[in-house]
């Protein structure tokens, strides 16, 4: 039976979440694990009753944790499917971009691998900076999550996969120091909480 959502998520957004997803399931118990060893603890049985969501988060699900659940896993990458990896914008700003986006999809033991399940895109405004774009990705982040948590909170069943596939060259923490550059802080959890109002309509 599907009675528990287990949310991941930095601080500023994670009441948000808890929040929205309660109003979606208020009968569901909702478990806000800060890292890799809280989210460990959770007992076998409790995986078993669970669906994960995570927003923005730093924190790799082990392959045993997302094997134990039994209601799936799903991830908000603040990027489009052709940026999968840390800290997409960094690369998608040196590579000039034309477009970029954010990406929910299920979550499978490799990470940005899992089954796409809805996308938002945008046109990379001239002259943005890294920051800038992630501030647009935070944006179409939370659009997801908003249209996705009716589902993800109360439907038991998997969401369907989009004809969308994973593409490009993964980020990674060596690149990034390949490029001279260091995350910024809004790369840190420093992100804006998750508005209440339309943006997120």
């Amino acid at each position: 039976m599907f009675d528990t959502i287990i949310l991941l998520a930095e601080a500023n957004e994670r009441n948000a979440l808890a929040g929205l997803m309660r109003e979606h399931n208020s009968s569901a118990a909702i478990l806000t694990p800060e890292d890799t060893a809280a989210l460990a603890a959770i007992p076998a049985a409790t995986l078993a009753r669970a669906r994960l969501i995570g927003f923005l988060t730093p924190v790799i699900v082990p392959a045993s944790i997302l094997a134990a659940l039994g209601y799936g896993a799903y991830n908000f990458h603040p990027g489009p499917p052709n940026y999968p990896g840390w800290l997409p914008s960094h690369f998608a700003i040196e590579d000039g971009a034309g477009f970029f986006g954010a990406t929910a999809h299920e979550m499978a033991a490799s990470v940005d691998s899992g089954p796409i399940v809805d996308l938002e895109m945008f046109g990379v405004p001239h002259g943005t900076g890294v920051a800038e774009l992630e501030r647009l990705a935070f944006i179409e982040c939370v659009r997801l999550v908003w249209r996705l948590a009716p589902a993800l909170a109360a439907d038991p069943g998997p969401r369907p996969a989009m004809p969308v596939k994973w593409s490009g060259r993964r980020g990674t923490k060596a690149r990034l120091a390949a490029l001279g550059e260091r995350p910024a802080a809004a790369d840190n959890g420093a992100a804006p909480a998750i508005p209440r109002g339309t943006e997120a309509a």
